[in-house]
């Protein structure tokens, strides 16, 4: 490795340290505004405090992570833009996408217990949640595919733009359809510019939703590097392998 390059990774490594130390300090101010500051609802009380956990995955997760699946996986696709490096962004970014949709189903059902009295309800909007947990966990499935590299990159990339399409419906749902689940407070295209809540909740929410933002760039920049050096180790080994398989025959020729 050249000096440049250890300057580069070294560099790379410090800013990823210095995304970390500000990940942690914006969840240390969120906890404190969520559990102290911010007040308690009038008619759900204490349990809107899910509130702060629930909103900043589901963003996370649907919006941000598989937003960015599907940008990586459209470049990837493109033959001017292809490149491995948006195969392992769309990959890194789907597991943490799942990952924080687990999360964001499972804080809705403890929030839904003592809102809606049960668990789980088949809701339009927690329905086609479900079967977008479905799709991306089948979009890992697909990458796991024995086979050509290149050939598996374009087999996800397609099932990543196809399972994208859940998203719109997800955001969509509780306008289009019957449902329990309450409107958007921020994201309402109708009111997008008069937020339904304000003041020190609003402020809560907001820190939240930048502090899991810096999370999932946090998340990604580690993810991304294991990933290459996970390719990296994979191609060295299949050298290594080559070469000892070509001595082998060197040898058997002899004889």
């Amino acid at each position: 490795m050249t000096r440049t390059s250890v300057e580069g990774v070294e560099r790379g490594g410090g800013m990823v340290r210095v995304l970390g130390a500000a990940t942690a300090l914006m969840m240390a101010v969120t906890v404190l505004l969520a559990l102290v500051v911010s007040p308690a609802e009038i008619n759900q009380g204490d349990s809107v405090r899910l509130l702060y956990l629930h909103v900043p995955t589901a963003w996370l997760a649907l919006y941000l992570s598989f937003g960015v699946t599907s940008l990586a996986s459209a470049l990837y696709l493109w033959p001017r833009t292809r490149s491995r490096l948006w195969d392992m962004v769309a990959g890194a970014s789907a597991e943490i996408g799942v990952l924080f949709l687990g999360l964001t189903l499972a804080v809705g059902s403890i929030w839904g217990r003592p809102t809606w009295g049960v668990w789980w309800t088949w809701d339009p909007r927690l329905t086609t949640t479900a079967v977008l947990m479905v799709a991306y966990l089948g979009y890992l499935a697909v990458r796991t595919v024995p086979g050509d590299p290149e050939v598996t990159a374009r087999r996800a990339a397609v099932v990543a733009l196809a399972a994208f399409v859940d998203v719109p419906l997800i955001h969509q749902s509780v306008e289009w359809w019957r449902s329990q689940h309450q409107p958007a407070s921020i994201l309402d295209d109708s009111r997008l510019l008069d937020p339904q809540i304000t003041g020190l909740m609003g402020l809560t929410l907001l820190v939240s939703v930048v502090a899991f933002t810096l999370l999932y760039a946090w998340l990604m920049c580690h993810r991304v590097r294991v990933a290459n050096l996970e390719r990296t180790a994979g191609g060295e080994d299949l050298a290594r392998a080559m070469v000892e398989r070509h001595a082998e025959a060197e040898t058997a020729g002899r004889l």
